[in-house]
């Protein structure tokens, strides 16, 4: 499964992610690793059934 996953870089420094297709599906991290880690963590409990 494909998801279009956006990081952007905020004001404090830490790297935000979001799902665009996921509502309300957010994360972040010190690095853009990190965020990519835990986005893939947050879409994955956004997912459970």
């Amino acid at each position: 499964m494909n998801i279009k996953v956006i990081i952007e870089q905020g004001e404090d420094g830490y790297f935000v992610a979001h799902v665009p297709s996921l509502k309300s599906c957010w994360s972040q991290g010190k690095t853009k690793e990190e965020a990519l880690q835990n986005i893939r963590e947050a879409i994955d409990l956004y997912l459970e059934p």
